[in-house]
């Protein structure tokens, strides 16, 4: 069975009198592939996200993009704390020196993930403003 049908192919035309039993058989074929989709993904998909589906999405297709852009969305928030923490951080004293700035690093390296691409330079500065005026 072709499961993925559904996602790979547009949704066929309607049926027609004039429709051949070619485009009723891939009309039948499509439409059980969406309905396997939907079951799949309605099943393995948290539950948190289950709530604030729309009833309106009907295809796989719209089933992921709806997903898809709620993920975009996420990776906004991530983005604004990783940033936030990364310019409110502090060294005090308490840990290796080096540690501490391999922890701003990574905080850089995960933004950067995140298509949000810090400098080494803005970095460097970054590190040096949140250490104490004997260190800097």
């Amino acid at each position: 069975m072709d499961l993925d049908i559904a996602l790979r192919k547009g949704c066929p035309p309607s049926l027609t009198d004039k429709s051949t039993s070619d485009d009723k058989r891939e009309k039948e074929r499509w439409e059980k592939s969406n309905r396997m989709c939907m079951m799949i993904m309605n099943r393995v998909i948290l539950e948190a996200f289950r709530g604030t589906m729309s009833k309106k999405i009907t295809t796989a297709k719209d089933f992921l993009v709806d997903i898809e852009k709620r993920f975009v969305k996420n990776e906004k928030a991530e983005m604004c704390t990783l940033l936030t923490n990364l310019i409110s951080m502090r060294y005090k004293g308490k840990s290796n020196i080096k540690e501490y700035i391999l922890k701003m690093s990574h905080l850089a390296s995960r933004l950067k993930a995140l298509k949000l691409d810090i400098s080494e330079d803005l970095l460097v500065c970054l590190v040096l403003i949140s250490l104490p005026s004997q260190f800097s």
